[in-house]
C-alpha cells in the first residue's frame, strides 16, 4: 500500500504539469516548455508559462514601410545649345522635357525633325523666337519648374566653347572633297555631291547630323548676319548652299564649275549657324 500510495502522490504532480503545458503551447515555445516542465517536476511546483519573446518586425515590411522619394523634376542640366543633329544625354532630358510638356516624342537621344517640331511648337505655345534651337531662353523655360536647375529663365553660363575647332573641322572635312563632280542628288565621298550633300557630309564627320536638302538644313539653323559668321557656318543662295571657310570663301559643290571647289563668295547670300 505504501508503494502504490507513493506511485499516486507522485501522479498527482503531473496534474498541474498538463495545465501548464497547454498553457506553454498556447505561447508557441516547444523547447521551453520541455524546460519548464522539467524544472517544475524537480521542483514539486506547478509550471510558470515563460513571457512570450517580443514580436520581430520582418525588415520587407520595415522597408514596405518607409516614405517613397518622389520622382525628380526632369531638367536639362547642360547649356550647351541643342538643335538639329544634336545627340546624346543632352537631347534626351529635352525630349523628356518637352514630353512633359504634352509631346510624344522617343526618348532616343537623337534631336531630329520630330524633335525640332516639337521644339518649335513649345516655343511658339510659351511667347519665345521660334527657331528650333534650344538655347538659354528656351532652356530656361523649360527648366522652369526645376528650382535650383537655371529655372526662371535665367542662362546658365556657357562653359568654355571650342566650335571654332568644330567649325574648322567642317571647312578641312568639306575640302578633302575638292575635286569631286557635281551631281544633283548625289552623296558620294571621293567621287560627286550636290549642295546639300557636301554640307552634309561634312557636318556628319564632326558628329553631327543634318537634315538632306537645302531647305532642311536651312530651316534646321539659326540665321545670323555676315558679321557673325564663322568658318563652318553655312553660306545660302537661293536654290544653292556651301560651307564658309572664312576670309569671303567658300567651300562648295557648284553646278557651274561642276565640282566641288572652294572659291569667293558672290553676291548677297544668307548664312546659317548651328553652333
Amino acid at each position: 500500500m505504501a508503494t502504490s500510495n507513493s506511485h499516486r502522490a507522485a501522479g498527482r504532480a503531473v496534474t498541474p504539469l498538463r495545465h501548464s503545458g497547454r498553457a506553454l503551447r498556447g505561447t508557441g515555445g516547444a523547447a521551453v516548455l520541455g524546460t519548464v516542465l522539467l524544472g517544475s517536476a524537480f521542483a514539486g511546483g506547478a509550471a510558470q508559462a515563460a513571457p512570450a519573446a517580443p514580436a520581430t518586425v520582418p525588415s520587407a515590411v520595415t522597408q514596405a514601410a518607409a516614405p517613397v522619394a518622389p520622382a525628380s523634376v526632369q531638367a536639362l542640366s547642360s547649356s550647351e545649345k541643342l538643335r538639329w543633329g544634336s545627340q546624346g544625354a543632352s537631347v534626351e532630358q529635352l525630349q523628356s522635357a518637352l514630353n512633359d510638356e504634352g509631346s510624344s516624342l522617343a526618348v532616343d537621344g537623337k534631336f531630329g525633325p520630330r524633335t525640332h517640331g516639337a521644339v518649335k511648337d513649345y516655343q511658339q505655345t510659351n511667347g519665345l523666337q521660334v527657331d528650333g534651337v534650344v538655347g538659354p531662353e528656351t532652356r530656361g523655360s523649360l527648366n522652369g519648374s526645376a528650382p535650383g536647375v537655371g529655372g526662371g529663365g535665367a542662362s546658365v553660363p556657357a562653359p568654355a566653347s571650342s566650335s571654332s575647332s568644330t567649325g574648322q573641322a567642317i571647312v578641312d572635312a568639306a575640302r578633302t572633297q575638292m575635286g569631286a563632280a557635281y551631281s544633283w542628288g548625289s552623296s558620294n565621298p571621293g567621287v560627286s555631291f550636290d549642295c546639300s550633300g557636301l554640307t552634309q557630309y561634312a557636318y556628319k564627320q564632326v558628329g553631327i547630323d543634318l537634315p538632306r536638302t537645302s531647305g532642311q538644313q536651312v530651316d534646321a539653323g539659326t540665321q545670323i548676319s555676315k558679321s557673325e559668321a564663322q568658318p563652318g557656318d553655312l553660306v545660302v543662295w537661293p536654290g544653292h548652299m556651301g560651307i564658309y571657310a572664312g576670309g569671303d570663301k567658300v567651300v562648295d559643290a557648284g553646278r557651274s564649275p561642276g565640282a566641288v571647289t572652294e572659291r569667293t563668295i558672290w553676291g548677297n547670300p544668307t548664312f546659317v549657324s548651328f553652333r
